[in-house]
């Protein structure tokens, strides 16, 4: 199960920050700290999976940004690897070349599609068309 997912920039700023168990807020800032360090500190030739207290990490880098996802004992590191790729893509085919600004800009969308793709720590969805049907249905609403 996956239990939080983070957008964060090389600067250690998160961007996007979904959690699907609670964690005071106090905690999750000192969490995703701890997180970030432990992820921005790694070179390249490391693997993208890392073992952290009681769950473990898969992070990717893209640009500027990294995305984060903290996952219990029992998940596949390479189903989320693969779903944090498939979450890039979508963005990339909504914004047209997702930039950190997008992300910062158009939160509320960003939140939409997780949403769309992961369900109380789940995923549910991989199809990019489907993932994106309810945005272009609101942004038709928004231009009628």
């Amino acid at each position: 199960m996956i239990k939080f997912f983070l957008m964060v920039n090389k600067q250690g700023q998160t961007r996007l920050s979904r959690y699907y168990e609670h964690v005071e807020i106090n905690k999750r800032t000192v969490l995703e700290a701890e997180v970030i360090r432990n992820c921005l500190s790694r070179s390249k030739d490391e693997c993208s999976f890392v073992e952290y207290k009681d769950f473990k990490l898969v992070y990717r880098q893209y640009a500027a940004l990294f995305v984060v996802v903290g996952i219990d004992q029992t998940e596949n590191e390479m189903a989320v690897y693969e779903l944090i790729h498939n979450f890039v893509e979508v963005l990339d085919k909504y914004f047209s070349r997702v930039s950190e600004l997008d992300i910062m800009f158009n939160l509320d969308r960003v939140h939409i599609i997780l949403d769309e793709m992961v369900l109380n720590g789940c995923i549910v969805e991989t199809n990019r068309n489907r993932i994106l049907a309810p945005l272009f249905v609101l942004d038709k609403v928004a231009e009628g």
